[in-house]
């Protein structure tokens, strides 16, 4: 009877296995067992991988919130080598950018445009109205341009909101959208954090930047999608300058 008590056992725990390390074994797994292997790398590299793999990718799907000055801007944008698309908003304003190649357009209420005054024929309401819900095409010479540009270009924002601040800690194990991830911490937290992903590339997936300014989620790597100019009817140029947005230097610089 013994025996045969044990050889069930036996059976129970080989068939277990899969799952448990070992039958009556507690907590000895390898959290990095079937992963690409960057969790057992010193922080500084997982940090430099997460970076390659993000310049070196073809798109991204960015989304969550960025503080700047105290005030918290919202953004949900997608992004590629040659352009990106999205909404960058705020308690104050909400503006969608679209930037293909070089030519880059700005799409926001009236509101958003009242904000900036008169335009060049110092009329400001006669100037709202007639760009609410266009595209304006923002001159390459224009001070905006290089400011909103920013947010439509995928390797200077990443590289603006990946790197962590003082000392590089390695962190725990977890997840982030059901992927396995390796947390990289900057001075024990507050200089910021990175989830680095275990399965595949080793993808960003999360960031929490330092001292509280916010916090992104970074998906749908290498996924292709359209982007293509405005149609011309829904098109405002304005020439060499667009009428002021009211916005200055209140906007945030996710690249510094």
């Amino acid at each position: 009877m013994r025996t045969r008590k044990a050889a069930l056992v036996g059976a129970l725990c080989a068939g277990l296995s899969v799952a448990l390390t070992a039958c009556g074994s507690s907590g000895g797994e390898d959290p990095d067992a079937g992963t690409n292997g960057v969790g057992k790398l010193d922080p500084a590299k997982i940090q430099d991988k997460a970076r390659s793999a993000a310049r070196d990718s073809s798109s991204v799907h960015l989304s969550g919130s960025v503080v700047s000055q105290g005030r918290t801007y919202k953004l949900d944008m997608r992004l590629k080598r040659d352009g990106g698309t999205g909404r960058v908003a705020s308690d104050a304003s909400t503006f969608e950018l679209l930037r293909v190649g070089d030519e880059l357009f700005l799409k926001a209420p009236a509101a958003f445009w009242s904000r900036g005054g008169k335009d060049a024929k110092g009329d400001g309401a006669a100037a709202a109205g007639k760009l609410e819900k266009k595209y304006v095409k923002v001159p390459a010479g224009d001070p905006a341009y290089q400011q909103f540009k920013g947010f439509t270009d995928k390797n200077v924002l990443l590289d603006g909101l990946i790197g962590l601040h003082g000392k590089l800690a390695r962190g725990d194990h977890g997840t982030v959208a059901g992927a396995r991830t390796i947390r990289v911490n900057g001075a024990g937290g507050s200089g910021g954090t990175l989830d680095v992903s275990l399965m595949g590339t080793p993808y960003p997936l999360r960031v929490q930047r330092a001292g509280g300014a916010g916090q992104l989620e970074l998906s749908d790597w290498d996924k292709d999608f359209a982007l293509t100019p405005p149609p011309k009817q829904d098109t405002v140029d304005y020439g060499k300058r667009i009428p002021s947005t009211g916005e200055g230097s209140s906007l945030p610089a996710p690249a510094k």
